[in-house]
């Protein structure tokens, strides 16, 4: 027994975990820290805040972002939001935060309205910005945050985190191979249904979506700034649209003042839109479709296939190809989880599914290596303005019933 080491002797082997615990530790040595200033804690802040922790483990980048500080106007809330995703300080004031040396980059996630103010400063700061969708309230307002942002010379970059789910970067692979041919129509949808109860009041931290002076618009800044930001980067600019809107609610109860007052916000918005490679769409958006939580769908219709996407089931492309066999030809559903395909070499083996959260992390990931290559991350605050400019002739366009061109 004599020869036989006990435990705890040095020639025992350390445990798995201590050393992939070690191992973590010697690469995020080797990682130049990006501290991260939070501004909102709410459901796009614990997004955004998921994907800063994930992003180091799945995609080998130059940069670790730290969760430095969060910052809200209510202390209790933020602090609870710090202590759970692990921020190290807090500030209940964004001005504060943007003064402090050691944050290098602000993650705006608070109503449209505070956008600017925030972006402005943060770019005189010399702060990167990451910005919620949609990058303002209108155009006006756009435009002038990204004047800031390229005077400043700041990394920028807006959360239209659709563009990350694996099936749309492939349909854009395909369509960028030019395995569709001329494209002649573009279709989408978004659904929702969580508005329809008249007893809904408007405003406050949790409605504020619903109250035109935070938000600027209903469904067309909200749901279908997705599905056009999508749009223009599947399909190209978009030259003219003729849209029509429809508030059901006409007056609610808003939540700070106890008020009956006006919704100024569309419920629902449809528009015919047609792009500039000549093709054509439709568009169409509400919360009062009953059923439907979060459909939003795509479909392209080329002159040799067509492909189309579904939210629901968001690691499938569906895709048709004309040119097959007529014997086999037909819908098929692809997968998309093999390693070749977009982003899913950082994850799991093929088969196996990610989801929602993950387009977050891709977009952290992709901003990281922008940061890297000097090559901007998109959408960059100039991309997004071009969404901001649809939207504002969409809305222009149902209020006077006449196409308008962007």
């Amino acid at each position: 027994m004599s020869g036989t080491p006990t435990a705890g002797t040095p020639t025992d082997p350390l445990p798995v975990s201590l050393v992939l615990l070690e191992k973590k530790i010697r690469q995020m040595s080797d990682k130049t820290p990006l501290n991260i200033g939070m501004i909102g804690y709410g459901f796009m802040g614990r997004a955004h805040s998921n994907a800063y922790c994930k992003v180091g483990n799945f995609f080998d980048t130059k940069y670790q972002p730290v969760l430095k500080a969060a910052c809200a106007r209510s202390q209790e809330s933020v602090q609870a939001f710090a202590d759970n995703w692990g921020y190290e300080t807090i500030e209940t004031d964004w001005r504060a935060l943007l003064e402090r040396d050691d944050i290098d980059a602000v993650d705006i996630c608070v109503p449209n309205n505070l956008h600017r103010e925030i972006a402005l400063a943060a770019a005189d700061a010399g702060k990167m910005i990451l910005c919620e969708k949609p990058l303002a309230m209108d155009t006006a307002e756009g435009e002038e945050m990204c004047q800031a942002v390229e005077a400043a010379g700041v990394a920028n970059m807006v959360w239209y985190n659709y563009r990350r789910v694996p099936a749309v970067s492939l349909a854009k692979q395909l369509i960028d191979e030019g395995r569709l041919g001329k494209i002649f129509h573009y279709r989408s949808v978004f659904l929702q249904d969580w508005t329809i109860s008249e007893d809904l009041p408007q405003g406050g931290e949790a409605l504020w979506r619903l109250d035109v002076d935070a938000a600027g618009s209903g469904v067309t800044g909200d749901l279908l700034a997705h599905c056009i930001d999508t749009a223009i980067w599947l399909n190209g600019g978009i030259s003219t649209v003729s849209a029509m809107t429809e508030t059901f609610i006409k007056e609610r109860t808003h939540q700070l003042t106890g008020e009956v007052q006006k919704v100024g916000i569309d419920d629902a918005c449809a528009f015919l839109a047609r792009f500039e490679n000549g093709s054509l769409a439709t568009f169409e958006s509400t919360r009062y479709a009953r059923g439907h939580k979060a459909l939003y769908t795509l479909e392209i219709n080329g002159e040799h296939a067509s492909i189309s996407w579904d939210l629901h089931d968001l690691h499938r492309l569906s895709y048709f190809d004309h040119r097959d066999d007529s014997l086999v030809r037909g819908w098929r559903s692809i997968h998309v989880t093999d390693g070749d395909m977009p982003y899913m070499d950082k994850w799991w083996v093929p088969g196996l599914q990610i989801g929602y959260e993950h387009t977050f992390v891709h977009q952290v990931a992709d901003f990281l290596e922008s940061l890297e290559t000097g090559e901007p991350a998109s959408p960059t605050f100039r991309d997004a303005l071009e969404t901001q400019k649809i939207c504002d002739a969409v809305l222009d366009s149902a209020q006077s019933g006449q196409w308008t061109e962007i």
